[in-house]
């Protein structure tokens, strides 16, 4: 018997049973579908991690003033306040690795033009904040060394201002105040999102260091060439472990910290704790693709009860079809068909319903899916292989009946 011809004998066979058939598809496509939407809320998680990552830049730590005790009571981190641009200048030149250092300072304040307002988060850097941080002026430009020196009242607008305060305008050349204190917008950033802590990157003002220090934040930064924190890139390939190794011992020297004594700084490898967020994501993707794979089980394990159930109702047929011929073989190959059928139609509407419940889960609960083509692809492959593994030994019961025996039966 040909191929063609057993396939139509076993979609007749599934046919006149529409129902049942209905039925035991059911597990196959919901362990698809299950599958397929887990691996794309998997896959989204792992690439909001990956948007996290490059949004902060590559190969970067972040340098804060260590915690402090007074009268017994430790202070949290940054309550030394003794980071100085020297300190990213002295790192910058001793340590190898190191690729760039920016210095920076953090305030708030309100932002004003016109009759619009909008309190934002402000901050003091340096041209190599851009670069330690991978982040272009879409608009406009950045500052220079001029811009530094002279204290220049210019700033840098982030998308989120910019929505907030012009709208659709243009607002490089528009004047602001910051703090009261009259600005020139030269530039805006392109677009970074959200941190891997919800922040809003995008609602920020940046200005020359000097300004901020001198004009805008005032005597809440001192006149020590103090700094918030120091951004630390390193070079491509520099190992990262050995860098912070040694800039911990520079700090240690230069702040004349003792052996012993705690140190009067904490040092942060953002991207260290961001792939761990990623291996994380990683897991918990392959974790959830294991658990809707259940299903799929369960759907084969069905496959295989209704397929010894349509054995022992066509019995009589099956010996009544090798009396006249079949051989045994022709008998398997119609069960396994008949098996596969199912599998490769419930994994079809699986897939359908997969694909719908990703794009859905995106719109209702305002979660990233990442659909994989491999996902869809193994998952067709394993509905095929779990309609030829469950449905092997039902077709090889029925292969193996005796004729005279079959068509003796009630």
């Amino acid at each position: 018997m040909n191929a063609l011809a057993t396939l139509r004998i076993a979609l007749n066979a599934l046919r006149i049973n529409k129902l049942r058939s209905a039925l035991t598809m059911l597990g196959i496509v919901i362990g698809v579908a299950a599958v397929i939407v887990m691996i794309a809320i998997g896959h989204g998680a792992q690439a909001r991690v990956e948007e996290q990552i490059k949004s902060l830049g590559s190969n970067l730590m972040i340098m804060l003033p260590g915690s402090t005790t007074a009268g017994g009571v430790r202070l949290g981190t940054g309550a030394q306040q003794r980071l100085s641009e020297d300190d990213g200048m002295a790192v910058a030149r001793e340590v190898p690795e190191v690729q760039v250092v920016a210095p920076t300072l953090r305030g708030s304040g309100q932002i004003v033009v016109g009759n619009q307002n909008w309190s934002t988060q402000i901050q003091g850097v340096t041209p190599d904040y851009f670069e330690a941080r991978e982040w272009n002026v879409s608009n406009g430009r950045a500052f220079d060394d001029n811009d530094m020196s002279g204290a220049m009242k210019i700033v840098i607008l982030g998308q989120s201002v910019v929505q907030q305060l012009f709208g659709t305008a243009d607002p490089v050349g528009q004047v602001i105040r910051v703090r009261r204190v009259p600005c020139l917008v030269v530039g805006v950033l392109e677009s970074k999102g959200q941190s891997m802590s919800g922040q809003d990157q995008d609602d920020i003002v940046l200005l020359p260091i000097n300004t901020a220090r001198n004009r805008v934040l005032g005597s809440e930064q001192g006149s020590l060439r103090r700094v918030n924190s120091l951004l630390i890139k390193t070079r491509a390939g520099a190992d990262m472990k050995a860098a912070e190794e040694k800039i911990r011992a520079l700090m240690r020297q230069r702040h004349k910290v003792q052996d012993g004594a705690e140190e009067s700084i904490t040092l942060r490898n953002l991207t260290e704790m961001l792939q761990a967020q990623e291996a994380s994501s990683r897991v918990m993707a392959l974790l959830l693709a294991a658990v809707a794979s259940v299903s799929l089980l369960v759907g084969g394990i069905g496959i295989m009860n209704i397929m010894l159930v349509s054995v022992t109702e066509r019995t009589r047929e099956i010996g009544l079809r090798m009396a006249v011929g079949a051989r045994a073989r022709d008998i398997l190959q119609q069960f396994l068909v008949e098996a596969t059928t199912l599998s490769l139609i419930g994994g079809l509407v699986g897939i359908a319903l997969g694909v719908g419940g990703s794009a859905l889960v995106a719109y209702l609960a305002d979660w990233p899916t990442a659909l994989e083509p491999l996902a869809i692809v193994l998952a067709i492959g394993f509905a095929a292989g779990i309609g030829i593994f469950f449905g092997y030994y039902p077709a090889r019961k029925a292969s193996r009946l005796l004729p005279i025996e079959a068509l003796r039966y009630e």
